[in-house]
């Protein structure tokens, strides 16, 4: 994993970072906060997880963890002195992942830091996004823009398999298999049916599900 740390003082700044190192894991350190913005506002693809100080010089970590929800979803734990009910619960607000109050255990730290990053690989790996469209197989939710959508079981499965070969010209016989299961034996008009009712749920983003003459479907963004 590859970590930011915000944080201005510089002793804090290096024990942190020598001991995420010698785990083996990446670490960079912002220690300014108008720099953080800065960095935050680009975005931070790069990134795993942010360690986030609420003083600094600058922007705070507080307008600093704002500016980052508004582009990403990457966890961020606030570590500060400030241990205020109020400081704690705004940190929650703005949609910190854990708010640790200093002085705290180094391996606690790494160790909150390995599991938010694990738990949240973990999440990612379960939603599919082509387009607008976006599927998550765990919740089972389908969004559109944004905008959940209802979906009709059998849809949802007929999408699901449309998502995790993007691009892939589907053919009926294989969504029969698969949504239907080997046993079924109906005529693949039920595909066509289906995927007609799949299409208007969708709205707009339905015309990213093409039919392929005499074969089945792709899906492209």
């Amino acid at each position: 994993m590859k970590l930011l740390l915000i944080e201005d003082d510089l002793q804090i700044c290096k024990v942190i970072q020598k001991y995420v190192r010698d785990q083996g894991d990446e670490i960079d350190a912002v220690t300014d906060g108008d720099a953080a913005l800065c960095v935050a506002e680009r975005g931070l693809g790069d990134y795993s997880l942010v360690l986030l100080d609420v003083m600094l010089p600058g922007a705070d970590g507080f307008t600093i963890c704002r500016a980052i929800r508004k582009v990403s979803g990457i966890p961020v734990i606030f570590i500060t002195a400030r241990g205020r009910e109020e400081d704690i619960l705004h940190g929650y607000a703005l949609g910190c992942d854990d708010y640790i109050v200093k002085p705290f255990l180094l391996s606690a730290l790494y160790a909150k830091c390995t599991a938010l990053v694990k738990r949240t690989q973990q999440r990612e790996d379960s939603v599919l996004s082509c387009g607008a469209i976006r599927l998550d197989t765990v919740r089972l939710t389908c969004s559109v823009d944004g905008q959940e959508v209802e979906l009709a079981p059998k849809g949802f499965a007929i999408l699901y398999y449309l998502m995790a070969h993007p691009g892939w010209v589907v053919e009926r016989d294989t969504l029969l298999s698969r949504v239907w299961g080997e046993d079924y034996f109906g005529v693949d008009r039920v595909v066509d049916n289906h995927v007609k009712r799949l299409r208007k749920a969708l709205g707009s983003a339905g015309a990213q599900i093409h039919t392929v003459f005499g074969r089945g479907y792709k899906l492209t963004p």
